[in-house]
Parts: structure tokens; C-alpha cells; sequence
């Protein structure tokens, strides 16, 4: 069975655990039940955006990504920026991103919303910590978004975890 999801710990020395595959596909008459009930689950005209890699078809890649020992998780213009970077790196569209800043702590919640689907942050800097979803379709390439979130928050450590989202079987 291909692996469709991934755990991964980035650290100084680069360490990256493979974590199990999770099974959970349907049975072949089961899939086949499923598929009739998914709109178009049988599209194989391309303008859904599924993504076809590794001999799988599937929506996009989701990543989820913990930042560690992080700084400026405070600073609502550099987050921003961020989120703006990021996008551009990794391919993707922007279509608007929406922040908030909370009190007292300083954390910062928000989303850019992609046309491919989104980069969400959430920061917890009285812990040095940052959680980021990035979710991505198409032809965007979401681990290039890694790279931009080092280079932003500086974390001493990245947690990685990879799931590939709606996979077709």
C-alpha cells in the first residue's frame, strides 16, 4: 500500500522518523460504493486539481507543521509577510489572508486562503511555539513553504506531518 501519511522531526542533525501508513481503504466493493457516491470521484479530466504522484490520486498535500523554540510569533506584520512568502515559494495563489492579534500574550491566529486552499497560523509566543497548517492542491508545492517558516521564525526544532488528503484508490 502507498503511504499516505508521514510523521517527520526536523531538527538541528535532521532527524525524520518514518511513522506507519495508516490503513483505512475501503474493500474494493466498498470503494466501488464509495466512488458512486463521490461527485466527481471518477474526473479524469484534470480540472478538479487532483494531484497525481507516487501512482496515487488525491486532493493535495497536507502538512502539519510545529515550530519549536520559535521567535517574532508576536509580530503581526511578519507573520503576515510569512504567510505571503510562503505562498509565492510554494507556487500557490493568494486570495486573501485575515490575522488576529490576541492580548495579552501577543499569539496571532489566522489564515491565507489560497486558491489551492490555505496556510492557517496559530502562535503561542509566551511558549515559543507556532502551529501551521498548510494545505495545497494542484500544482503548488507545499513543502517549499517549510524552508519560508524557518527562515521567518527561526525554530529550534520542526515537527513534520504529511497527509495526503481525498486519496482516489
Amino acid at each position: 500500500m502507498a503511504e499516505t501519511s508521514r510523521l517527520s522531526v526536523i531538527a538541528p542533525a535532521d532527524r525524520r522518523p518514518a511513522a506507519p501508513a495508516f490503513e483505512s481503504s475501503p474493500r474494493p466493493a466498498e470503494r466501488a460504493a464509495t466512488l458512486a457516491l463521490v461527485p466527481g470521484a471518477a474526473n479524469d479530466s484534470g480540472l478538479d486539481h487532483f494531484v497525481e504522484r507516487d501512482g496515487l490520486r488525491f486532493a493535495g498535500t497536507h502538512l502539519i507543521i510545529d515550530l519549536w523554540q520559535a521567535s517574532r510569533l508576536d509580530d503581526l506584520a511578519h507573520v503576515e509577510q510569512a504567510l505571503r512568502e510562503a505562498t509565492v515559494r510554494a507556487g500557490a495563489t493568494l486570495l486573501n489572508i485575515d490575522l488576529h492579534h490576541f492580548t495579552p500574550n501577543g499569539g496571532i491566529s489566522g489564515v491565507a486562503v489560497l486558491a489551492e486552499s490555505h496556510i492557517s497560523i496559530h502562535t503561542w509566543p509566551e511558549r515559543a511555539y507556532a502551529a501551521v497548517d498548510v494545505f495545497m492542491c494542484g500544482d503548488a508545492e507545499p513543502h517549499k513553504a517549510i524552508e519560508v517558516l524557518r527562515e521567518a521564525f527561526e525554530p529550534g526544532q520542526i515537527t513534520l506531518a504529511e497527509h495526503k488528503r481525498g486519496v482516489l484508490l
